[in-house]
């Protein structure tokens, strides 16, 4: 007994010594204030590099629009698609396509519409993205409702068994066709229009 009350003892005298040690330790291998003394800029030199960096991007964009206003002038953009937002979903299209519209929708068929929910346009070297939703003005979707029909019968069978009970449902539900007409830039991709100050009635 005496032999483990000297060893425990000791073991306490000596636990002071060896927490302090530790706390030594990790105060010395602490790197946060360090980096942040390297990392810290000084006020001036934040506010002239963030200037320079807003000049250095309003060029490039500036850039890019020319460039792309230039294809489009030429009409060398090539083919353009669009990603239009359609009656709770999203459609990737192209002139002449044909797309279906699940549900019902109140256009007849014959009436010409104009899909103003761009949310993406784009041709070969380029792609115009919304935020969500491209400027009014910029793209034009044109298309025609070609055709309202009604889908397969689908069948709803429910039986329990040993229960004499048992129910057949047919369901048909609406459908309409749509054509892609066109897909046009309508105006320079920098420039203001007068559609955004007064937008359009309809949307689809």
């Amino acid at each position: 007994m005496s032999f483990l009350a000297q060893t425990v003892r000791q073991v306490l005298r000596q636990a002071p010594n060896r927490t302090s040690a530790l706390t030594g330790a990790m105060r010395s291998l602490s790197l946060a204030p360090a980096l942040w003394q390297q990392n810290k800029p000084a006020a001036a030199d934040a506010a002239i590099d963030v200037a320079a960096i807003a000049k250095d991007q309003q060029k490039e964009c500036q850039s890019i629009c020319e460039r792309v206003n230039q294809q489009v002038a030429k009409m060398e953009q090539g083919r353009l698609f669009a990603v239009v937002h359609l009656c709770g979903k999203q459609f990737k299209i192209t002139a002449g396509d044909i797309i279906l519209v699940e549900g019902y929708w109140p256009p007849t068929i014959g009436d010409e519409i104009s899909l103003d929910k761009v949310l993406l346009a784009g041709a070969r070297d380029f792609t115009l993205i919304g935020r969500p939703i491209l400027e009014s003005g910029l793209v034009t979707v044109k298309a025609t409702v070609v055709e309202k029909t009604l889908t397969h019968t689908k069948t709803h069978f429910k039986k329990k068994r040993r229960k004499q009970y048992m129910r057949i449902n047919f369901q048909r539900s609406p459908n309409t066709m749509i054509r892609i007409n066109s897909i046009e830039l309508a105006r320079p991709v920098d420039a203001i229009s007068e559609a955004e100050k007064e937008p359009s009635r309809r949307l689809f």
